[in-house]
C-alpha cells in the first residue's frame, strides 16, 4: 500500500466508521479496488497524480468506474494522495457523508 492508503486504512479499518466493515484490495469483477464497504456498496480509491493529469489514465479510470457502477451498482469515491496525507479529517468527513 502507498503511504496515503496506509493512512486512510488506519482510519477506516476495524469498523471505526459507523461500525461498517471495509476491505482493502478487494477484487470486484475484473478490477481490484483500494477499499470496499459492501454494506453501503461503496468503493474508495486513493490515487496518485497520474490519475488526474494523464489523459489515458483518466479515460481508464472513467471506464473502470462505469463498469463498477453498472455491473455492481457501486458508488465510487476518489481521493488524491495529498488530500489523504494532508487533510485526512476532511477525507473521513466526506466518507461519513456518503455513508450516512
Amino acid at each position: 500500500m502507498t503511504p496515503a492508503e496506509i493512512k486512510l486504512w488506519s482510519r477506516i479499518r476495524k469498523k471505526q466508521i459507523y461500525g461498517l466493515q471495509f476491505y482493502r484490495q478487494k477484487p470486484l469483477g475484473r478490477y481490484i479496488v483500494d477499499f470496499y464497504c459492501p454494506a453501503k456498496k461503496l468503493v474508495i480509491e486513493v490515487d496518485g497524480g497520474h490519475h488526474y493529469y494523464n489523459a489515458r489514465q483518466i479515460k481508464i479510470d472513467k471506464q473502470r468506474d462505469k463498469y463498477l457502477r453498472d455491473k455492481f451498482n457501486l458508488k465510487i469515491l476518489r481521493f488524491r494522495n495529498p488530500d489523504v496525507l494532508e487533510n485526512i479529517d476532511d477525507v473521513i468527513d466526506k466518507i461519513c457523508e456518503e455513508l450516512s
